[in-house]
């Protein structure tokens, strides 16, 4: 039996940073820590955090306390209420989300109606919203178009699909007088998604690996399927079944950007014991 390996799979460099920052508190800092949402979407390393002294919280705690802002970010006002409040902030959002908190804001301070192309419930793209001023909507497809004014300006949840950002360019230019587009999709999403797609096309099983509650990943699964390849959407080696593995030999891994490399390395050991 093979077993390949997508060549970035896992940990992108925006959650290599925030997980970085974030066990650096645990080892150093004397106040105690909270972060303000899940760092990243990997139950795995929530809950080590958790050990480590790192608890995850769903608002500021009263004590005077170093708050870890999740990589995907927070609200423009929250993250204004907790530096009035005293706390000591560890900003640990993606530099990709930054850019695309501060675009969303020069659009809406030159004027512009604000889409934001993404997931309505997702945190990155509430927190996209609350920097791009009252005009601004969060839409999903160039299917659910808000009324468009003259000037309209486009931002991007850095997850989406470069595929769904063209449709959207396609369909509005035609309608506004003005339009202004900051592509802001992560180039390591777009990368994984495009070495994926072409692994999936060579072996007869594929295993994507991440959070259960992770975006990226959960596209990953979705283009594997999408290939009429067999995929499974696993968090750990712990969920492989040895049925899933008899008569197969070639078998691809991709995971998603917040999955660490040791859970990687649980179910590669994990194919092995079972295929020899």
């Amino acid at each position: 039996m093979e077993i390949l390996l997508v060549k970035n799979a896992g940990f992108c460099f925006g959650v290599k940073r925030a997980v970085d920052l974030t066990f650096k508190v645990a080892e150093d800092e004397s106040l105690p820590a909270v972060a303000l949402g899940p760092i990243i979407h990997n139950p795995q390393v929530i809950e080590e955090l958790g050990k480590r002294g790192i608890a995850t919280v769903d608002k500021v705690p009263d004590n005077n306390s170093i708050i870890i802002i999740r990589t995907h970010g927070i609200e423009q006002n929250l993250y204004g209420n907790i530096l009035k409040s005293g706390h000591r902030i560890i900003d640990a959002t993606c530099p990709f989300v930054k850019k695309a908190q501060q675009y969303a804001k020069l659009l809406s301070e030159e004027d512009y109606q604000v889409l934001i192309l993404g997931d309505s419930n997702h945190p990155e793209v509430k927190g996209i919203l609350s920097y791009a001023g009252g005009n601004a909507s969060v839409i999903n497809s160039s299917s659910n178009l808000p009324i468009l004014g003259r000037k309209v300006g486009i931002v991007v949840q850095t997850t989406q699909l470069q595929e769904a950002l063209k449709a959207l360019i396609s369909n509005i230019v035609g309608k506004v007088s003005e339009l202004k587009v900051f592509n802001t999709i992560c180039n390591s999403t777009a990368l994984r998604l495009k070495e994926t797609e072409k692994m999936a096309r060579k072996v007869n099983l594929m295993l994507v690996v991440g959070g259960k509650n992770s975006a990226n990943t959960t596209q990953l699964a979705h283009l594997c399927k999408s290939l009429g390849v067999t995929t499974y959407h696993i968090e750990t080696a712990s969920e492989i079944k040895k049925s899933w593995i008899r008569g197969i030999n070639k078998i691809g891994i991709t995971a998603g950007a917040s999955t660490p490399d040791w859970i990687i390395e649980d179910i590669k050991d994990k194919l092995r014991h079972i295929g020899g």
